[in-house]
């Protein structure tokens, strides 16, 4: 009987032991948004997941944030509604992010090798209402024998702005055990225009970035010169702060696409104002031109969970 499969006892186990900003974490670092969706979906009804794409009357959505305002990088943002303005897309420039990258990853969880597969992609840099944006995807799906009990194919998109990569929408199309969820979010800052009839408006703080952006962000700060960067991050739920330090040097790091010389990242999140302390997450940036997401060490209470990189085109 699928109810006494030891896989799905081990995942619903951990759903039970695990938190929602916990889960967000993995999430943010976009590498681990399999794991994310993985086990925040055994414990949330589709009622739930539904509330983040549909709008209520007026059409926002707005989302829960008691953050101090001393904690929230001030930084400019481009997240609004606004007239479209006849520019046209600005060529990549120099620096981490390339139009038609592709990374995949495999995610492993305790002894479970390879419950979920990730694929993550910068698809192009676009004219977006008028802005100059990014547009990132990333796809996740659960493996056998998980996704005899589990199936989930979800995808994730991003359109953040191209200098700050603060995000203008973030889109979720989740298909998980049949049941299908549409969820596509426009970032407006308190106080603009609703969002149009094709989406809900999320109202959020300046400086907001989706789990997308921040990870492509992250690979953009110098952490030899920079000792902690913050931000707002939504993740179509939620307002977290983020808060991104180098925790070492560079160090060896050997995954499925090979080995890597990579700087370890320390992420601590803030729901609330309070810290959450339960949970380690590091994310291991290879030293190379593009910044490599290689490896993203989750150490839980219940078990270390693992996003490997298996390939970069």
């Amino acid at each position: 009987m699928l109810g006494r499969d030891p896989v799905e006892r081990r995942i619903n186990s951990m759903s039970r032991r695990t938190n929602a900003g916990i889960l967000f974490v993995m999430a943010l670092l976009c590498a681990g948004i399999a794991l994310f969706w993985l086990h925040n979906r055994v414990t949330r009804t589709q009622a739930g997941l539904a509330h983040a794409g549909v709008a209520n009357s007026n059409r926002t959505n707005t989302p829960v944030d008691d953050t101090p305002p001393g904690d929230i990088l001030s930084v400019d943002t481009k997240g609004k509604i606004a007239e479209p303005k006849k520019i046209p897309a600005e060529k990549d420039t120099p620096g981490p992010l390339r139009a038609g990258e592709v990374l995949e990853y495999t995610a492993s969880v305790a002894t479970l090798n390879n419950v979920a597969n990730l694929r993550v992609s910068v698809a192009e840099r676009q004219n977006f209402l008028g802005n100059n944006a990014w547009h990132f995807q990333a796809f996740a799906r659960t493996e056998n024998p998980l996704r005899m009990v589990f199936a989930l194919d979800d995808q994730f998109d991003s359109y953040s702005d191209a200098g700050t990569l603060t995000s203008l929408q973030y889109e979720m199309h989740l298909n998980e055990r049949g049941q299908k969820v549409e969820s596509v979010q426009r970032m407006v800052v308190a106080g603009k225009e609703p969002a149009p009839a094709n989406a809900t408006a999320a109202i959020v703080l300046p400086g907001t970035r989706d789990p997308l952006g921040m990870m492509e962000y992250l690979r953009n700060v110098d952490w030899s010169k920079t000792p902690e960067v913050r931000s707002p991050v939504y993740d179509g739920r939620k307002l977290y702060d983020v808060r991104a330090s180098l925790a070492t040097g560079l160090e060896k790091v050997t995954v499925p696409a090979g080995s890597y010389t990579a700087s370890k990242i320390e992420l601590r999140i803030f729901d609330n104002g309070t810290e959450m302390k339960d949970a380690h997450f590091f994310l291991h940036l290879a030293n190379n031109a593009a910044r490599t997401p290689v490896l993203l060490d989750a150490q839980l209470p219940f078990a270390n969970a693992t996003v490997e990189l298996l390939r970069a085109q």
